[in-house]
C-alpha cells in the first residue's frame, strides 16, 4: 500500500469502494460490516438468478470470489504502509450445495497478528493462513476455503542488524 492510499484506507471506505466494485456487486457479493480496527468482516453472497449454476444452487466461482481479497485487505489495514500484503494461494472444499444467501466471517486474531510481526520484523516472509467456513442462512457449512497470504515488511521499515547496520 502506498502513502497516498494509506491515508484514505478506512474501514468505511473500503466497505463502499467493494460493494460497488463490478466483479463483487456481479457476482452478488457484499460486505456487511468492517470492524474499525479491521480485524473482523462479515460478508454475504446473494442468491440471484444470474449467479445459480445448472443445479440452480450457488455458483462455486462465485463462491470462492467471496473470499478473494478479503484477508489481504484487512491485513493492509492492520499493517498499513510498511507491509506487502498478497494473496499467495487458495483452496476450496465444497461441501454441500448452497441454496440459499450464503455467509462468511473472517477474523485476524490478536496471535495471528503476533506471529506476522515476530516473523516480520527483520525482513523475513511471513505465509499466514486462513480457514472460512461459507454457511447458508441456517448456519450450515456449504463450502470450506483455505487462503494463505504472503506479507513481508518493506526494506526501509525492517529492523537492521547490528553488524550489518551502516554508519552514516
Amino acid at each position: 500500500m502506498n502513502k497516498r492510499l494509506a491515508k484514505i484506507y478506512k474501514p468505511s471506505i473500503v466497505t463502499f469502494a467493494l460493494n460497488i466494485w463490478p466483479p463483487f456487486w456481479g457476482a452478488g457479493i457484499k460486505i456487511l460490516n468492517i470492524s474499525d480496527d479491521f480485524r473482523v468482516v462479515n460478508m454475504r453472497l446473494k442468491l440471484r438468478w444470474w449467479n445459480k449454476n445448472a443445479n440452480r444452487t450457488q455458483y462455486g466461482g462465485s463462491i470462492f470470489s467471496l473470499t478473494d481479497p478479503v484477508y489481504s485487505l484487512m491485513l493492509m489495514g492492520i499493517l498499513g504502509e510498511q507491509y506487502y500484503v498478497w494473496d499467495k494461494e487458495a483452496s476450496i472444499n465444497f461441501i454441500k450445495p448452497g441454496q440459499s444467501d450464503l455467509y462468511a466471517d473472517f477474523e485476524v486474531t490478536q496471535g495471528q497478528l503476533e506471529e506476522i510481526y515476530s516473523k516480520t520484523t527483520s525482513g523475513d516472509k511471513c505465509f499466514p493462513e486462513f480457514i472460512i467456513h461459507i454457511k447458508d442462512k441456517d448456519g450450515n457449512v456449504v463450502s470450506e476455503v483455505q487462503r494463505k497470504l504472503y506479507v513481508r515488511k518493506k526494506p526501509q521499515f525492517r529492523e537492521q542488524d547490528a553488524d550489518t547496520a551502516v554508519e552514516v
